[in-house]
């Protein structure tokens, strides 16, 4: 008697071969679902919400300047680039970067000034910031794994130059949760001029689950939807809530791995409480008139205006409980290099003295409220963007091209020892040289500083378990107070 297998065509076999293959794939990964869902398997080691140590901060605020800021116009002083101007740089002659051939040797357009009791010299461009100098830890030796600004925007966030990976805000919402009921754990405030490159990448949630995504907010984008339509009264509200609530929690019983389904409930339930908190956080009518004109709000140039308000936003975001604020300034590039963002490969002075004012007074501002009312005892403040710029003019331009192998980024608050430079790069900022660093130690620094060891914040994804800072990161003890 023949069985029914050998009955089978060879067309028919594959067929089923196949669909069964996908039958033990799905089970396999509802398997994992399931036991990361219940803590009893390797998807999650360790207990989220809590730090692993005594933490030194509670909240991070990013600030972001797209563009590639210039290390060499902004924060670090070269005395042997001003000395040489306008010769080439020695061993280098002939180098070829992002844009094509390097001209000669170009020192800043402004004179670098010695401030606070440290004498550090920044840019005299930064007269407000200049005040921070002593609370500030730089990290003079910071470089990048690409010379392209989406890449090299997501490497800074996340520490990989491929999109699909969890940023860091999104890491720290995984591993420590929310300081509030009410609002979002991780938001990001998007400059008026428009998203940074690679847009949305720079706070996804990558792999992890979806809640940990970051909410896109800014003074001048009203949340939408946030207002009950007329014709439901209170009561109806209210009732509809708590049936929701009731068939969604059963379906997430019979759907335990589903993060996507439960990130969704999430989501909603989030979006009804910020009903009536988030409309009191982003009315910026409430502050006094003097704070406004502190930051800036008021300013003619509406550029600068637009940012105040935000940096005004993220001090109220914080004040109210937000786990990690991401605060860009300036946004993607345009068909006109440096307009939109710190890109100046053209036209370097015009183009940075358009930014510095609209960053400078602001920033500042941010940083001096946040320490009158005590809050960097708890805020950890960084200062980043995603590679530097080469000491010697582009090829027949005055601007600068994009250098991976050296840049500055800064700490401050809580946890961070002030007024300290960690790290050098050579006599003309070309290459970082001394304690040289990249985003994986930065990273492993700032989770230090939250209380988390990065090697030990994990997610079981694609059969490994991924972090953060990948295989690599030192904690910068230099910089720890």
């Amino acid at each position: 008697m023949k069985t029914a297998a050998l009955d089978l065509t060879r067309r028919q076999f594959l067929s089923r071969m196949t669909t069964g293959f996908t039958g033990v794939a799905l089970a396999d990964l509802l398997n994992n679902d399931i036991l990361g869902a219940t803590g009893s398997g390797s998807v999650e080691k360790r207990r989220t919400g809590q730090p692993q140590f005594r933490p030194k901060a509670k909240q991070v605020l990013q600030i972001f300047c797209p563009g590639a800021a210039s290390h060499l116009d902004l924060w670090d002083y070269k005395a042997e680039l001003n000395k040489r101007d306008g010769q080439l740089l020695p061993g280098e002659e002939d180098f070829s970067s992002f844009q094509g051939k390097n001209g000669p040797l170009m020192r800043s357009p402004w004179p670098f000034v010695q401030v606070g009791r440290s004498g550090k010299r920044i840019s005299s461009m930064l007269p407000h910031m200049a005040r921070h100098v002593d609370d500030m830890a730089f990290i003079h030796s910071m470089t990048s794994k690409t010379n392209t600004h989406g890449p090299g925007c997501i490497f800074m966030n996340s520490c990989f130059t491929r999109e699909g990976f969890p940023t860091a805000g999104a890491w720290t919402s995984y591993a420590l949760g929310s300081l509030n009921d009410n609002l979002p754990t991780f938001v990001a405030i998007q400059d008026v001029r428009g998203e940074p490159p690679n847009g949305k990448a720079n706070w996804s949630n990558g792999f992890l689950p979806a809640q940990h995504q970051a909410v896109a907010m800014a003074a001048h984008n009203p949340l939408r939807n946030l207002a009950r339509p007329l014709e439901i009264g209170s009561e109806e509200e209210l009732a509809t809530r708590d049936f929701l609530a009731l068939i969604n929690s059963r379906h997430a019983e019979r759907h335990p791995g589903e993060s996507e389904l439960r990130a969704r409930m999430e989501a909603y339930e989030l979006a009804a409480r910020m009903q009536l908190a988030a409309p009191r956080v982003r009315d910026l009518a409430l502050e006094s008139a003097f704070t406004h004109t502190f930051y800036g709000t008021d300013d003619a140039n509406p550029l600068k205006a637009a940012y105040a308000r935000n940096c005004l936003l993220s001090r109220r975001l914080l004040e109210a409980g937000v786990r990690y604020v991401s605060l860009y300034c300036a946004s993607r590039a345009s068909s006109v290099d440096g307009l939109l963002n710190w890109d100046a490969h053209r036209t370097l002075k015009a183009d940075y003295e358009r930014h510095f004012p609209i960053f400078d007074q602001p920033t500042a501002a941010l940083l001096d409220d946040l320490k009158q009312r005590g809050m960097l005892e708890d805020v950890l403040v960084l200062w980043t963007t995603e590679f530097g710029r080469m000491p010697t003019r582009q090829a027949a331009t005055q601007g600068r091209d994009h250098n991976p192998d050296a840049f500055t980024c800064w700490m401050m608050g809580a946890g961070v020892r002030g007024g300290v430079s960690h790290g050098a790069t050579d006599d003309f900022g070309r290459r970082s040289v001394t304690d040289v660093c990249s985003a994986y130690d930065f990273y492993a620094t700032v989770m230090h500083l939250l209380g988390l060891d990065h090697e030990n914040v994990t997610y079981y994804h694609n059969g490994a378990d991924r972090r953060l800072t990948d295989v690599h990161g030192h904690v910068i003890q230099d910089i720890l107070g």
